[in-house]
């Protein structure tokens, strides 16, 4: 084989050298650091000093704190996900129909995509302030909302709902523009209602686009970490302490580098399962 040759069939390959070394440097060499330190015990500066093996994992395992993390942590998430989700799809199919001032509230239901979260958070505590907060002057109350463990995480949460709620809005509208209306047309002559239409045709019709957007959600919920910081900083107590919260609270206040990067894998493999197991439950749910 002359030189020729082989560079007419590597030549296909080198387009792809510069997105992969993006890759390699981003995002490859960092999870593989990862994997690295959680064998050892480091120093304040995150070096790798001494070799314990798999000590930091079955430190965690014995840790209430960290089983506490993964409970709030799955709490949280059901909410961010039910919630978001709910929304977005609430918001789609009102604005599905052509009404006077359609693009309005569709720009505003598509809003939250592009405020970010750090700011919203800071809003949304000004908002839930004890004595001046207009969330306790609407109800007549005197909660201190983000400062009491019954509230505090259903506070974060659904603010990373709402957040969460304007891309979801999106994807539901894409999905609902794909769905013929002829189909509606032959469920009216047949007698049907609304309701029937939005359970029998509206929702298949959107299962690719819902399953997508479950799995994406999920992957977003369990990444939350500005809302918390903002509003909580994992408190009160550890009642919003999620998981990557933790994982910050380890790394950079306790210098505990290599339990940090423990809990990081040990969250990259719940997220990599649940991933798994909603696309093998995918063809039972999804009709295309």
């Amino acid at each position: 084989m002359n030189l020729k040759t082989i560079v007419k069939k590597a030549g296909p390959y080198a387009y792809i050298v510069p997105a992969m070394t993006i890759f390699a440097v981003f995002l490859f060499f960092p999870f593989f650091k990862t994997i690295y330190l959680s064998l050892y015990k480091t120093n304040k500066m995150g070096q790798a000093k001494l070799y314990v093996g798999l000590l930091n994992y079955t430190d965690l395992l014995n840790s209430p704190s960290f089983f506490n993390s993964l409970l709030v942590t799955a709490v949280f998430v059901l909410i961010v996900v039910t919630v978001s989700m709910l929304l977005g799809l609430v918001a789609a199919v009102l604005c599905s129909k052509t009404f006077p001032g359609i693009r309005i509230f569709s720009t505003a239901y598509a809003l939250p995509m592009a405020i970010a979260s750090s700011s919203a958070a800071m809003i949304f505590k000004i908002m839930l302030h004890p004595s001046i907060g207009i969330v306790n002057k609407i109800l007549g109350f005197h909660i201190n909302w983000i400062s009491d463990p019954r509230y505090a995480l259903a506070c974060v949460a659904l603010l990373t709902a709402w957040l969460n709620s304007g891309i979801n809005f999106l994807y539901f509208s894409a999905g609902l523009s794909n769905i013929e209306e002829t189909i509606y047309e032959r469920a009216s002559v047949d007698g049907a209602n609304a309701v029937q239409k939005f359970f029998f045709l509206t929702l298949p019709g959107l299962s690719p686009i819902m399953f997508y957007t479950l799995v994406v959600n999920i992957i977003q919920a369990f990444q939350s970490f500005g809302q918390v910081k903002v509003l909580t900083q994992g408190g009160p107590g550890e009642s919003t302490n999620l998981i990557v919260y933790s994982i910050y609270r380890d790394a950079f206040f306790n210098y505990r580098f290599g339990s940090a990067a423990a809990q990081s894998v040990l969250l990259f493999l719940i997220i990599m399962i649940l991933t798994i197991c909603m696309f093998r439950l995918e063809k039972k749910g999804v009709s295309y």
